[in-house]
């Protein structure tokens, strides 16, 4: 009997451990498959962060290429609406110098000239003409009630007249090249030249 006992035992035991070994297998099983699963989800939580951040550094640098791409429009539409109006202006110029020729041009300088004259009264002034307009120098004069010198002026280039009164401190422009550049703000904004980009 103690043989029979003792094989007993020892096939006990052998059960007890081989029971023992496969739970430990299970629990070393389990535990592997959990690290691997926690291996997993970290890998992708880190692939999906990387993503994010190569997504969010891929939309920043085209999000600056595209500013520049429209500062660089927006650059090159000014220069050609800047040209176009300078183009605009200068054919303008060219009509109002024809224009220059006429008897209604005549007549629209000596207005200028009287509203010239008016406002500087009985003063002495300075009277300034384009040099081709020179020849209406004493028609001008007769105008003023005060003493009177008319002079060439080449910074206008159009025609009109501009008037200077050392005593009053005043100098009045009735001349068509001022009364075109202050067209071109006006022309600017109601043409359709704007940028609207």
């Amino acid at each position: 009997m103690p043989k029979d006992k003792t094989d007993n035992f020892l096939k006990a035991i052998k059960k007890y451990a081989k029971e023992q070994k496969t739970a430990m297998h299970g629990e070393v099983k389990q535990l592997k498959s959990e690290r691997l699963k926690e291996a997993e989800e970290e890998a992708k939580r880190e692939s999906q962060r990387r993503i994010k951040e190569n997504l969010r550094e891929a939309r920043s640098r085209k999000t600056a290429e595209f500013a520049k791409k429209v500062r660089e429009g927006r650059s090159e539409l000014f220069l050609q609406r800047a040209a176009m109006v300078d183009e605009i202006f200068e054919l303008a110029a060219r009509k109002l110098v024809a224009y220059t020729a006429s008897a209604e041009y005549a007549a629209e300088l000596k207005d200028g000239a009287k509203a010239i004259a008016e406002l500087f009264e009985d003063s002495d002034c300075v009277i300034m003409l384009n040099e081709r307009d020179l020849g209406a120098a004493e028609e001008i004069k007769d105008l003023f009630t005060g003493s009177v010198e008319v002079r060439a002026d080449s910074s206008i280039r159009i025609g009109g007249v501009r008037g200077w009164c050392e005593s009053k401190g005043v100098i009045a422009d009735e001349t068509l090249d001022t009364k075109l550049e202050a067209q071109r703000e006006w022309f600017t904004e109601n043409s359709a030249l704007t940028m609207t980009i």
